[in-house]
């Protein structure tokens, strides 16, 4: 079991070398005795769903809804996580959102990110480099090109809970540096975008939350 302040003192080294701001004064992100992390096909479940209704949401924009849904709808059927999708997302896929709520969904793409960097898809700088947009590309590839969610789940190779802790307890204090920019702009950042560094962290959060749906989880800093 990895000690939380040695966690802390890692990723606090890790954003003065971005040339980030450092609060020594937040709090630790609990040890891995702590938590419970939600299951392999928890987390696959959750980022199908999230990925399909995504493409709904954006159709949706275009005034596409009718089409997207008949396709996306048999997705979702396919990989059976219909059941898996949350309060906003159902209103996606029931053609009931406002435009703000696709905005938000389409915004998943970023906790999506930091569930297949759990699930072994991709590396943890592309994570961490958080001042960017993801790669929305390579995930909606990775999912299409199964034919079920069997498929996807043996493409997986889930992290461990320390190495989770890790980057969640790093985007823990992105999102403080973030937040505090905002209030006093003189904070330096070293190139972090609060939104994606949000969304990132909702999905960390999300791993070890006793929340199901990820928008009940709270994001203070």
């Amino acid at each position: 079991m990895k000690d939380p302040q040695i966690r802390k003192a890692e990723n606090e080294n890790k954003i003065r070398a971005l040339g980030a701001a450092v609060n020594k004064h937040l709090p630790l992100v609990e040890s891995s005795n702590e938590v419970i992390l939600k299951s392999l096909d928890e987390i696959c479940e959750r980022t199908v769903a999230a990925m399909l209704t995504i493409q709904i949401a954006i159709d949706s924009g275009k005034g596409e809804y009718d089409e997207s849904v008949k396709f996306m709808g048999g997705l979702i059927d396919k990989f059976g996580v219909k059941g898996s999708l949350n309060k906003m997302e159902l209103k996606v896929f029931e053609g009931k959102s406002t435009p703000q709520e696709n905005v938000n969904v389409i915004w998943e793409y970023e906790c999506c990110w930091s569930l297949f960097w759990t699930l072994g898809l991709i590396d943890g700088e592309r994570v961490e480099s958080a001042g960017e947009i993801c790669d929305c590309n390579t995930m909606i590839s990775l999912i299409n090109d199964c034919s079920g969610m069997e498929e996807f789940k043996s493409k997986c190779r889930f992290r461990d809970i320390e190495e989770i802790l890790d980057m969640l307890d790093l985007f823990y204090r992105f999102h403080w540096i973030c937040t505090d920019n905002r209030i006093r702009p003189k904070t330096p950042v070293g190139g972090l975008n609060e939104e994606i560094v949000m969304e990132r962290r909702r999905g960390l959060e999300w791993l070890v939350s006793e929340e199901e749906d990820w928008f009940d989880i709270s994001l203070d800093t």
